[in-house]
């Protein structure tokens, strides 16, 4: 169970616990793409136009050894502008539009005292490897979505680089708000704290492992 004191009421509320265990392990790059059901899939549809959120369905294609998208989507309005992003599988978009609207909006308001006016990425898809392995990562298959920026409707610009050990307390707790909160969301969450490759962005991937770091 977390615990907190009444100065981190807002972190409960928007986040919630995040396991601490091993990420689960992308496919080998040689080996075939397993996407989603055809019934999944069109779940995951239904909850998207039930939460609101306008989307484009894009075409399977198998785009070389490990690297597919399946079962993806183009988010068009979530009620939260993201720059840069491509396909994404659909629960991977289910996942990103519940924390970006639900969690790092009101956190932007509340912590930091202006409305959220957009989220920067780094993009979705890209076929690679797990950086040092010869495993395929998350974004191979459009599971993965890295976050760089925050951008604030007063003009400022959080950005997990310079500020995830800002001065600031509110910057750093802010930050913190919405990690914690998408270790709720997402299978797998990895932040500055985990490695050095991870020092400018968070990266969020809907794979159930339960991997919060």
């Amino acid at each position: 169970m977390c615990r907190a004191d009444g100065a981190a009421m807002i972190a409960l509320a928007l986040a919630g616990c995040g396991r601490v265990e091993h990420p689960s392990t992308p496919p080998r790059s040689g080996q075939p793409v397993a996407g989603p059901s055809a019934l999944e899939t069109g779940q995951c549809l239904a909850d998207l136009q039930r939460l609101g959120v306008d989307y484009q369905p894009l075409p399977d294609r198998q785009l070389g050894p490990g690297c597919a998208i399946l079962g993806t989507v183009k988010l068009l309005d979530i009620g939260v502008p993201t720059a840069n992003l491509g396909a994404v599988r659909c629960g991977e978009a289910r996942a990103y539009a519940g924390w970006a609207r639900n969690a790092v909006g009101p956190a932007a308001y509340q912590i930091l005292g202006s409305e959220l006016a957009r989220i920067d990425s780094m993009g979705s898809y890209s076929c690679r490897n797990v950086a040092g392995t010869k495993r395929r990562s998350g974004h191979s298959i459009a599971n993965a979505i890295d976050i760089s920026a925050f951008v604030l409707k007063d003009g400022r610009r959080i950005t997990v680089l310079s500020d995830w050990n800002s001065p600031d307390q509110n910057v750093r707790y802010f930050l913190r708000v919405v990690h914690q909160s998408a270790c709720k969301r997402f299978g797998t969450v990895l932040s500055p704290d985990y490695n050095t490759a991870h020092r400018d962005h968070l990266h969020l991937e809907d794979d159930r492992a339960g991997f919060c770091r």
